[in-house]
């Protein structure tokens, strides 16, 4: 692989090329690849370095095993809970990680080959083609502990499935499996389990094979619609952030490590 990746990007995560013209990034941390700030950090640069790699003309973005990503590690969640210096370095990150996915010129296929949650589900989505086993468990369970969605829901929830589907979802915090995303627009493809990453495969060789400035100027042209959106993206992540410091947050961990239903708060201003 002649083109040189940062160390950091390269923590937690695997680069391999299986095909010409393909690079595939395979998050690769514990059993659920859940990220902690460096596979959360590297997810949301790595993109800049694609765009610039010449020897990429598709990514597939994937996890190792049995999950996609099942979302921020339980540590990370503590730090942002006990910190303001870790929650303004994840609210920067979070910023990144949409703007750089957008951004990158290259198309960006998704091969959700089992859970994706959090930040994970941010990259599943936020990429330019999603594929996705039947049975994997997709969920955005941030209202479950107590904050908002925003690390990406906002921006691109309401286009791909309906205002209605998208509110119902991310309001009740409830798991959509790949069959049923792909039902409501979700998702692009809901396949079996052995044939998600065959599919995103020759899906990439196709892309690959085809009109580079093409299909670069149609992303870009298309991404306006997020692009348009992004006040409303900000405004999302910087709810989520807030509510970090909150004691709905602090008790939504609890339940966690506790295996209980959370009592939130029933009286708010906002």
């Amino acid at each position: 692989m002649a083109y040189e990746y940062p160390e950091y990007v390269t923590r937690g995560v695997k680069l391999s090329r299986p095909s010409e013209g393909v690079l595939l990034v395979t998050m690769s941390r514990g059993k659920m690849n859940e990220m902690d700030f460096d596979l959360h950090h590297a997810m949301a640069d790595i993109w800049m370095f694609i765009d610039q790699d010449p020897e990429t003309l598709v990514a597939i973005v994937t996890g190792e095993g049995r999950a996609f990503s099942a979302g921020g590690a339980f540590d990370l969640e503590e730090k942002l809970r006990d910190s303001q210096e870790w929650r303004l370095r994840m609210w920067k990150d979070g910023r990144n990680m949409v703007h750089n996915m957008i951004n990158c010129s290259k198309p960006v296929i998704a091969a959700i080959n089992g859970a994706a949650a959090g930040g994970g589900l941010a990259v599943a989505l936020m990429a330019d083609i999603t594929i996705a086993a039947k049975k994997a468990k997709i969920i955005d369970p941030h209202v479950k502990v107590g904050v908002a969605a925003g690390d990406h829901a906002a921006i691109i929830w309401p286009l791909l499935c309906s205002m209605a589907k998208a509110k119902y979802y991310l309001m009740l915090g409830e798991p959509i499996l790949g069959e049923v995303a792909e039902r409501i627009g979700l998702i692009t493809e809901a396949v079996e389990q052995d044939e998600v990453m065959p599919r995103a495969l020759l899906v990439a060789q196709k892309l690959a094979a085809s009109s580079p400035s093409a299909i670069r100027m149609t992303k870009h042209a298309m991404n306006n619609w997020m692009r348009m959106a992004w006040p409303i993206f900000d405004s999302s992540l910087a709810m989520e952030i807030l509510g970090f410091a909150g004691p709905d947050m602090a008790e939504g961990l609890a339940a966690f490590v506790e295996k209980r239903e959370p009592k939130f708060e029933r009286f708010s201003p906002a």
